[in-house]
C-alpha cells in the first residue's frame, strides 16, 4: 500500500533541507563585504587578491589566507565564494578576514607561473623572488593596509595550495603566526602526484596538465579546457596510447612543464630544487601538517614534510625541535577532512564522522588560539593519528611512536609469510634448490590498479578489494595464517626484495593488504552508506601500495640496468602506515610489476622510457627469491 505524506510536510522538509546553507549564505552576505586588490610584489609584479572583510568593528580581526593556482573566483566585489558549503563558514562566523590570492602567473595575477617554484635561500636582490617572498610581500601589505586587523596572519591550503602554505612558513614574516600545509605537494619525483620512486604516474599527470598546464599569456578570468578524451575507459585509453612519446604528441608542445618532465627523466638538480623540504629551516610559526592515510595524490608529502620540519629545526643542544610542529593524519582521501563526510572510504567504514571531529577539535581551535588568542592552548598531541582497522584516534608524543618495535616478516614458499628467516639454503646450479616465486610481466597486458572500468582515476582504489589482483597469474601473493592477536603498524614499511629478471629493467609494486575473515560483515548500525551489498567476507583491503622503478634501485640520480638472471636487491620505502590488523584477519603481501594505468608501463628494457618506442616493450620473467641465501622480507613497524 502506498503511504500518503501530506503536501505541507513535504514543503517543510524541503525548506529545512536547505535552511542551514541558506542561513549561512544570508548571514555571510549581511556580515561581510568583499574587496579586490592587486598587491605589489618587490619586483613590481601585482598579484590579484580577493579579501572578505567582517563588518564587525567591536574588535580587531585576524587574517586567514589561502594562496592558490586554482583561482580566487568568483571575480567581482559583489560576487561571493560559496563559503557556506564548506567548513570555511566557521571561520567567517569567527570574523576572520579571509584572503584568497591568485599566485604569480595564474588567473588574474601578473607575472610568469612556475610549477613548484624553487625556493631561494639567500635572496640578494628584488629580482630574487619565490613563493616565500611573494607570501612575505602579501602579508606585509595586508597588515599595513587592511583596516581593523589584529596583526596576526595564518595560512592554510590543500594540495597545491598546501605547497604554497609550506612556502609561506619559510617567508619569515613576523606577523605570520600559524600555518597548516594540508596534503602538501612536497616532492614530485619520489612520492607525490606525478612520480613515485621514479615511476611516472601518467594518468594523473596527463589528465591534469593537459588543462592546467596550458599557457596563460595575460591575466584572465576564464580557465583552460582539458584534453578531449574520446575513450572513456582509462585502461583502454592509455593502453592504446602506447608510449609516453605518443602521449607527448597528444599533449602538444605548448605545455612547458610537460616538456620539463620529459627533459628530466632522472632525479637531477632540476628536481632537487623543487623539493619543498629544502626550505624548512628556522621555521617560526606554529605548524599543523595534515594529510590522509588514503590520499591518492599527496600522502607522501604530509608524512615527509612533517618529518623534515622535525629534523631540520632542532633546538640547540636539545633533542626536540624549536618549531611548534604537529601532525594529523586521518582516514581520508585527498582533502576529505575539509568536507562533511569522514565516515567511510569506498567499502571501508570508520565508525564516526572523522572530518567533523577534526574540524571541531583540531583545525579551528588551532587557528583560533594562535590568531585570535581565543580559548585555551589546544595543546595538541605531537601526532594525532587515526588507526584504520581499529577505527580509533591515537594521540602520540612522536611519529613514528617510540614504542614501535620494527620486525621483518619473510616471504616463504607456498605463498606464506613467516616471522622467521627462511632456513632452506640456495644451491644454484644443476639440481638447483633455489626457491623463488615466478611470474611473467607482459606490458601488453598490464595489471590494472582497480577492478572496474573507470574514466577518471578513483580515490577509492586506496582501500579497494584486491581479490581481482590475487587471481591474476602475474601477481604473486603471500599471507599469514589468521592472526592470533591484533597487529598494529605505525610508521614506514620497507620492502627488501631479492629479485632477478630476464630483461634489463622492471618495476616492482608491493601492496600491504588486510584480509578480512570469510564471515566478516559490517553491522547494520555501522552505516555503510548504501553499500552493504558488497561481499565483505574475505575482503582484501589495500592498506598501502607503492611502486619502485627498478633501474633506480641503487640511485635515483644514476639509473642502472639489471643484468639478466643476476640476483639483485630492490629495496624501497612505502609511505607510512597507521593500521591495525585485527585478530582473525590475515596480513597479505602482493607483488607485481605493473600498476596500470596509474603508472606508466616499464618496457622492461633499460631505456629512457620517455623516448621508448613500441618495439622496446617486451615480456620479462620475474623471480622473487625467498631462501636463506636470498631472503625477501617486508620491514614492519609494529606498535606494541
Amino acid at each position: 500500500m502506498r503511504k500518503f505524506i501530506p503536501l505541507v510536510f513535504l514543503s517543510l522538509f524541503a525548506v529545512t533541507g536547505f535552511t542551514q546553507n541558506e542561513q549561512d549564505s544570508v548571514w555571510i552576505r549581511d556580515n561581510y563585504s568583499k574587496i579586490e586588490r592587486s598587491i605589489p610584489m618587490r619586483d613590481g609584479i601585482r598579484l590579484f587578491t580577493a579579501i572578505y572583510l567582517p563588518k564587525d568593528k567591536s574588535e580587531k580581526h585576524p587574517i586567514l589566507m589561502n594562496r592558490t593556482p586554482y583561482s580566487c573566483a568568483p571575480y567581482g566585489e559583489t560576487n561571493f565564494r560559496t563559503f557556506w558549503t564548506s567548513h570555511w563558514k566557521y571561520y567567517l562566523r569567527e570574523n576572520y578576514v579571509i584572503v584568497i590570492q591568485d599566485v604569480r602567473g595564474r588567473w588574474m595575477s601578473e607575472g610568469n607561473f612556475v610549477d613548484v617554484r624553487p625556493f631561494i635561500k639567500d635572496k640578494k636582490a628584488n629580482t630574487d623572488i619565490d613563493e616565500a617572498s611573494d607570501t612575505y610581500d602579501t602579508i606585509d601589505w595586508l597588515v599595513k593596509n587592511i583596516a581593523n586587523n589584529n596583526g596576526n596572519v595564518g595560512v592554510f591550503g590543500i594540495s597545491y595550495p598546501g605547497f604554497y602554505s609550506t612556502m609561506a612558513a619559510a617567508s619569515g614574516h613576523p606577523a605570520l603566526k600559524a600555518v597548516s600545509p594540508q596534503a602538501p605537494v612536497t616532492e614530485w619525483f619520489l612520492g607525490d602526484d606525478f612520480h613515485h620512486n621514479g615511476a611516472f604516474m601518467q594518468m594523473d599527470a596527463f589528465s591534469f596538465y593537459s588543462g592546467f598546464g596550458k599557457p596563460r599569456p595575460r591575466p584572465t578570468t576564464i580557465g583552460p579546457g582539458g584534453f578531449d578524451f574520446k575513450i572513456r575507459d582509462n585502461y583502454q585509453f592509455y593502453l592504446e596510447a602506447g608510449t609516453l612519446k605518443n602521449l607527448a604528441t597528444m599533449m602538444g608542445d605548448s605545455i612547458q612543464f610537460w616538456k620539463d618532465l620529459y627533459a628530466h627523466p632522472n632525479y637531477d638538480d632540476w628536481w632537487k630544487a623543487r623539493n619543498a623540504r629544502i626550505a624548512m629551516y628556522d621555521i617560526k610559526p606554529a605548524m599543523l601538517v595534515v594529510g590522509g592515510l588514503f590520499d591518492a595524490e599527496d600522502c607522501y608529502g604530509a608524512w615527509n614534510l612533517y618529518k623534515a620540519i622535525e629534523k631540520q629545526n632542532l633546538s640547540a643542544g636539545q633533542t626536540g625541535p624549536a618549531t611548534n610542529n604537529k601532525l594529523v593524519m586521518g582516514p581520508w582521501s585527498h582533502g576529505q577532512w575539509s568536507g562533511r563526510d569522514g565516515n567511510s572510504m569506498g567499502n571501508i567504514i570508520f565508525g564516526s564522522n572523522t572530518s567533523i571531529w577534526y574540524q571541531n577539535n583540531i583545525e579551528i581551535p588551532f587557528f583560533n588560539y594562535y590568531l585570535k588568542g581565543k580559548g585555551d592552548d589546544p595543546n595538541l598531541a605531537e601526532a594525532t593519528i587515526f588507526f584504520s582497522g581499529a577505527n580509533e584516534w591515537k594521540k602520540l608524543n612522536q611519529w613514528p611512536p617510540k614504542e614501535t618495535q620494527p620486525r621483518d616478516i619473510y616471504l616463504e614458499t607456498n605463498g606464506t609469510l613467516s616471522w622467521n628467516m627462511p632456513s632452506h639454503p640456495s644451491t644454484v646450479g644443476e639440481g638447483s634448490g633455489v626457491r623463488f616465486s615466478e611470474y611473467i610481466s607482459d606490458p601488453a597486458h598490464p595489471v590494472p590498479y582497480t577492478e572496474d572500468v573507470h574514466f577518471n582515476r578513483t580515490r577509492e582504489y586506496m582501500t579497494d578489494d584486491q581479490r581481482f589482483a590475487s587471481r591474476r597469474p602475474d601477481v604473486i601473493t603471500f599471507q599469514t595464517y589468521p592472526l592470533e592477536e591484533d597487529l598494529t603498524l605505525a610508521g614506514p614499511v620497507v620492502a627488501d626484495l631479492k629479485v632477478s629478471i630476464t630483461g634489463t629493467d622492471a618495476d616492482f609494486v608491493v601492496k600491504l593488504i588486510d584480509v578480512f575473515p570469510d564471515d566478516f560483515q559490517y553491522a547494520e548500525s555501522s552505516g555503510l552508506l548504501g553499500q552493504t551489498s558488497y561481499p565483505m567476507g574475505g575482503y582484501q583491503m589495500l592498506v598501502r601500495g607503492e611502486i619502485m622503478r627498478g633501474k633506480y634501485r641503487n640511485s635515483f640520480e644514476k639509473p642502472e640496468p639489471f643484468k639478466p638472471g643476476k640476483i639483485e636487491t630492490v629495496k624501497f620505502t612505502l609511505p607510512d602506515v597507521a593500521h591495525t590488523f585485527k585478530k582473525g584477519h590475515r596480513l597479505m603481501i602482493q607483488i607485481q610489476s605493473s600498476w596500470f594505468p596509474l603508472a606508466d608501463r616499464n618496457p622492461q628494457k633499460f631505456v629512457n622510457i620517455y623516448e621508448a618506442n613500441e618495439s622496446d616493450f617486451q615480456k620479462a620473467t620475474i623471480h622473487i627469491y625467498h631462501d636463506a641465501t636470498n631472503p625477501s622480507s617486508i620491514f614492519l613497524p609494529i606498535l606494541r
